[in-house]
């Protein structure tokens, strides 16, 4: 069944993480600037990455679960969000050597034990390890190498994987970090963190 967020239709798929609070709340606060060229990691349902290439030059989309590119494409081509371009693989790893304006990553940053990890696609989209933050540590150190000078990185997180440690590494990385948008939920706060790469 077709679903409708501010007119993108999109459709979910079972096996790919469905459009929820975190990514409305990204929706709603991701900021692209005209004609610049947009990185999403994580892209699930494809639904930032279309929003963004409303503005954006280019969006190059990529994410670890295969089931997630299949469904991303169609919803793309739904949107005739044709200035996107899908590549499969983990964080930084499809895009090597290339820079960007503008980083968008909707985290997994949910605590998770070995005992709860569920043995499907699914798991990476939420998974973040014991303290949550198993995937947001291995990418913040690579945020600058593939940022262009004045970008940007925005990335969705919660109080469950201590908000204060990203605003810190980024800042010890010459990044000015602050929280940009955030939503209370009934056990964790979920927020937008916005990063300028200071040069």
């Amino acid at each position: 069944m077709l679903e409708n967020y501010k007119g993108i239709c999109y459709k979910p798929h079972t096996q790919v993480y469905e459009p929820s609070e975190d990514t409305f709340l990204f929706a709603d606060n991701i900021k692209v600037e005209r004609m610049s060229r947009v990185l999403e990691i994580g892209t699930g349902t494809g639904i930032i990455a279309i929003i963004a290439a409303k503005r954006a030059r280019m969006v190059i989309a990529t994410d670890i679960n295969p089931y997630a590119l299949e469904c991303a494409v169609k919803n793309i081509i739904r949107n005739k969000a044709f200035n996107v371009e899908l590549r499969e693989g983990d964080l930084f790893e499809p895009v090597a050597n290339e820079k960007f304006d503008l980083i968008l990553f909707n985290t997994p940053y949910l605590p998770n034990s070995n005992e709860e990890k569920v043995e499907d696609e699914l798991n990476a989209a939420w998974d973040g390890g014991i303290n949550g933050r198993e995937v947001i540590d291995r990418f913040i150190p690579d945020i600058k190498d593939h940022l262009n000078p004045g970008g940007r990185v925005q990335l969705v997180q919660s109080s469950l994987s201590d908000i204060n440690k990203t605003l810190k590494d980024l800042e010890e990385l010459g990044f000015k970090a602050s929280v940009t948008a955030k939503e209370k939920y009934f056990f964790e706060e979920v927020v937008v963190i916005t990063a300028y790469y200071e040069v």
